[in-house]
């Protein structure tokens, strides 16, 4: 699909889209494979949302692919997924760059390992000149996370208690380099947000589908689209009566 034909044909994208990609374990599990599997065949996922995205002029994508509260996971399912990150870091970076999507990585790096951390920084550093689409990979991140490194960036950087607007505290959060998402979409059937974006998801427009996230694609991102389409987005405000006759 070309960006023409959307352009034609739809009303204007959402800027920014936040996925979470909840499923891979239960489509594995329908299919009698480990979840490990389920995993493998979310990142491919991954890829074609990312070519969904661009085709429809969509600015940045921010995709939930591992939160501070999956460590609690068993330790072998931890192990794997840290390995085929770092197996899709190896695989897909050309492509993506090639691509013309900047990669970014918001989360907590500290507790990772090395290997991961240097993954994530060439990542970044190989795709900073591209503007197609910027992709936001949330990993070891927490909503409840992201406020408080935020807040205490902010009383690092000797921001006065009196001017800590939320403007000014927005400064500081991990998304500080990208607009608020548009829409929110969990797939696999679950209605609730998991401690994603807490701050930034205020005035978001939420879809939640049954869709696996294995089997999300462009169909089911135009449904999400769509369904955002229709939503009446007021930002807290009463727009305004017609006149009266």
């Amino acid at each position: 699909m070309s960006a023409s034909v959307v352009a034609q044909d739809r009303p204007a994208p959402p800027r920014h889209v936040a996925i979470v990609m909840d499923g891979n374990g239960r489509w594995a599990k329908k299919r009698f494979l480990p979840r490990f599997f389920g995993h493998k065949a979310g990142v491919d996922a991954v890829v074609r949302t990312i070519q969904a995205c661009i085709d429809r002029d969509i600015e940045f994508l921010t995709v939930f692919a591992f939160s501070s509260e999956n460590w609690k996971r068993p330790s072998d399912e931890v192990s794997g997924l840290m390995g085929l990150v770092l197996a899709a870091v190896s695989r897909y970076l050309s492509k993506l760059d090639a691509m013309g999507v900047r990669v970014r990585v918001i989360g907590d790096r500290d507790s990772i390992a090395e290997k991961l951390r240097q993954a994530w920084d060439g990542a970044e550093a190989r795709t900073a000149h591209n503007t197609k689409l910027t992709l936001n990979v949330a990993f070891n991140y927490g909503g409840r996370w992201d406020i408080v490194q935020a807040s205490r960036k902010a009383i690092a950087a000797g921001v006065p208690a009196h001017e800590l607007t939320e403007d000014k505290l927005s400064e500081f959060m991990a998304l500080a380099h990208a607009p608020d998402p548009d829409l929110f979409i969990r797939t696999g059937g679950e209605v609730r947000i998991s401690n994603f974006l807490l701050w930034q998801v205020a005035y978001t427009e939420f879809v939640f589908s049954d869709c696996l996230w294995p089997e999300f694609g462009a169909q089911q991102l135009d449904a999400a689209i769509d369904a955002f389409h229709g939503r009446d987005r007021r930002f807290g405000g009463v727009k305004d009566a017609p006149n009266a006759a």
